[in-house]
């Protein structure tokens, strides 16, 4: 199965730099190339391009510049690679923190765009796992704290061993067809609203 072509949007002011990159992605294979030269409404751009990876160059960019940019890094959620002439050690960080996949200073060369642009798309599929992996993380711990605030309640309410309270826990999930600590959270959610004492009535 042959992978779907990229559509790949290039941000640009300067044509001439542009067309060194226009002209490195499509010797490498790539045809679906849009070029943008004015920045003003670039975020309606984007939404009307709807592009698989996002490539910016920045001749000689000034901080407002550059900040524009890297806000518009956190809010696309794409793959970004980012030429620039120069740059402090600030900038830098700030492209990382931005989320900004590939930071290229003083590197634009045509038979360099298309390694830059693959690890961009690298590094941004690293990094969107990554984050996905500790959102599930964070959503673990805190269905375990909500089960055992849910086996305290039971605990206390019924008079019953931990064990006794999990399986009470586990069988009403499986009566309900949910999951446990979805039972847990609506138990956890009524002992808040009745008190632990209104449960064991």
């Amino acid at each position: 199965m042959t992978a779907r072509p990229l559509n790949i949007l290039v941000i640009d002011e300067n044509r001439i730099r542009a067309a060194i990159i226009e002209d490195g992605l499509r010797e490498a294979g790539h045809d679906q190339v849009t070029v943008v030269h004015d920045v003003s409404g670039i975020a309606r751009r984007i939404i009307e391009v709807g592009p698989d990876v996002i490539v910016i160059d920045l001749e000689n960019p000034n901080r407002d510049m550059l900040e524009s940019m890297f806000q518009l890094s956190r809010s696309v959620n794409r793959p970004i690679a980012m030429f620039v002439d120069r740059a402090d050690s600030a900038s830098i960080e700030a492209a990382v923190e931005a989320g900004v996949s590939a930071y290229v200073v003083d590197g634009l060369r045509k038979e360099r765009v298309k390694p830059i642009m693959q690890m961009a798309i690298s590094r941004f599929n690293a990094f969107s796992r990554m984050a996905r992996e500790l959102e599930e993380a964070r959503g673990e711990l805190e269905n375990r704290k909500i089960i055992e605030r849910a086996k305290g309640i039971l605990m206390t309410s019924r008079k019953l061993s931990e064990d006794e309270a999990y399986a009470l826990l586990r069988k009403n999930a499986m009566n309900q067809n949910r999951k446990i600590a979805d039972v847990a959270q609506s138990l956890v959610t009524a002992a808040e609203l009745l008190g632990p004492e209104g449960l064991s009535r």
